[in-house]
């Protein structure tokens, strides 16, 4: 069963709940979202009975719960050694979070290691994470790494770099691997040979961790380094190469998430992009059709 959704909101006085009904007004059969603003620390506590209301839904609506995403904040950097305690620590804070909703997965970018190098960038993850692992030791919340773009001093622009972190993780069990289909591309990988790529992928790391993809097209050329995503196949990386990784068989059981633009910055387009997936059509007027049904 293709398991697709996108990135939607959770709000203080809707939560879990509210992300939920925000999903299946798109379509969506799995979601995923920040319990806070990615760039603060601002944090509303978890309503039990509004998670248990969303869980006991989506098991009507046979919607697997552990396929849900909860993506950590931008302002965590393991690598960066002056706020390497806060990092652990909020870090920590949102395993837990993860845990009260009941949910498995938390997305994590692994940080930049601005300036200090990537071998010592690469340590400093290995030990936050082992620490956020030794303080959650009850917990079965998994940290999927992101693969990145490789801007700036990003660490994770090529899979050597994640199998090295993930080397590096005392409890394999809770840590795995998040594809970013712009990311990679941009990064200098050529997703129009994907099974190339999931074979180098699987004799490093194993297919087994990957836990999420995140499915969005580029702006930029491939090894551009930049980062700008793009609906989908309106970007360089294209439609059928999409659809390829989408509906790809070593990926079927693997939640696939859109982080592509809004349309005009205002629309959200993922109701309509669910349906080209689903439909296996693109549409070429994709923000014309999106502007006439929200105006």
């Amino acid at each position: 069963m293709l398991l697709i959704g996108s990135h939607v909101g959770f709000k203080k006085d809707s939560q879990l709940l509210g992300s939920l009904e925000e999903a299946l007004s798109y379509g969506e059969n799995t979601f995923m979202f920040y319990t806070g603003a990615p760039q603060n620390t601002a944090r509303s506590k978890i309503d039990e009975e509004l998670t248990l209301k969303a869980l006991d839904q989506m098991k009507e609506l046979k919607i697997d719960s552990s396929k849900v995403i909860v993506h950590a904040p931008y302002i965590i950097n393991l690598c960066n050694e002056k706020n390497f305690d806060f990092s652990v620590s909020f870090l920590t804070e949102e395993v837990k979070r993860v845990e009260q909703l009941h949910l498995k997965y938390l997305v994590l970018h692994p940080g930049s290691h601005v300036g200090i190098g990537v071998e010592k960038g690469i340590e400093n993850i290995k030990k936050g994470i082992n620490q956020v692992f030794e303080n959650t030791k009850d917990s079965n919340v998994v940290i999927l790494l992101e693969t990145m773009a490789g801007k700036g001093s990003e660490i994770g622009r090529n899979l050597e770099e994640i199998k090295t972190i993930i080397d590096g993780i005392n409890n394999k069990k809770r840590i795995g691997v998040c594809l970013d289909t712009c990311h990679l591309h941009d990064a200098g990988y050529h997703l129009n040979h994907f099974d190339e790529f999931l074979d180098k992928f699987d004799s490093l790391i194993g297919l087994d961790k990957i836990g999420c993809i995140h499915v969005n097209d580029s702006k930029n050329e491939c090894n551009s380094h930049k980062d700008r995503h793009e609906n989908i196949g309106f970007g360089t990386i294209g439609f059928d190469t999409l659809m390829n990784i989408i509906y790809h068989k070593k990926l079927k059981d693997i939640p696939k998430i859109l982080e592509t633009p809004y349309i005009e910055k205002k629309y959200p387009p993922y109701k309509y992009e669910i349906e080209m997936i689903k439909e296996k059509n693109f549409y070429e007027n994709l923000s014309d059709i999106i502007k006439e049904t929200m105006e």
